[in-house]
């Protein structure tokens, strides 16, 4: 037999060495995990709150999406989206109002804080446009209001007025 191909060869210590590398990046892996997953700025405790922080703000972005139920807090009264864009004026066939949440990610995940008694609440900047087919028609901002309840398990999305 050719030296290469002994049987007599010891590889005993090459295969510790490796086991040891192999369980040294699993733990090193491990720790970076557990830091990264405590320091993440979206991660909460579903148990105290109801649901997600993440959850929370998701529920949030779709009812804005949702102008025909999206409701304006005007004076004590609660006024749908779509009455309170067509005092200013009609909307034409084909117009749709859309109402989008302008914040960095970053600044929406600190907005959301947890409420007393346990759910969310968060307050951000919305602007309101009208769009007919191409044409953008913004009107403003208007100030966010959502809150999850964690008795209820209701997450709500009211608008207001400024200085309301």
């Amino acid at each position: 037999m050719s030296e290469h191909t002994s049987s007599n060869r010891h590889g005993g210590l090459g295969r510790t060495l490796l086991w040891v590398a192999v369980v040294l990046t699993v733990a090193l892996l491990s720790f970076v995990m557990a830091v990264t997953t405590r320091s993440n700025p979206i991660y909460s405790d579903r148990e105290a709150n109801g649901i997600s922080k993440y959850k929370f703000i998701e529920v949030c972005k779709e009812a804005l999406e949702d102008t025909d139920e999206l409701t304006v807090s005007a004076g004590g009264q609660s006024l749908p989206l779509k009455t309170l864009v067509e005092q200013g004026s009609p909307l034409k066939p084909g117009d749709e109002i859309h109402a989008e949440l302008e914040a960095e990610p970053a600044q929406v995940v600190r907005a959301a804080q947890p409420a007393e008694g346990g759910g969310w609440t968060m307050t951000g900047p919305v602007t309101i446009a009208v769009h007919s087919g191409e044409r953008v028609n913004a009107l403003g901002q208007l100030p966010l209001q959502c809150s999850h309840d964690k008795k209820t398990g209701k997450t709500t999305a009211q608008l207001s007025l400024p200085g309301q």
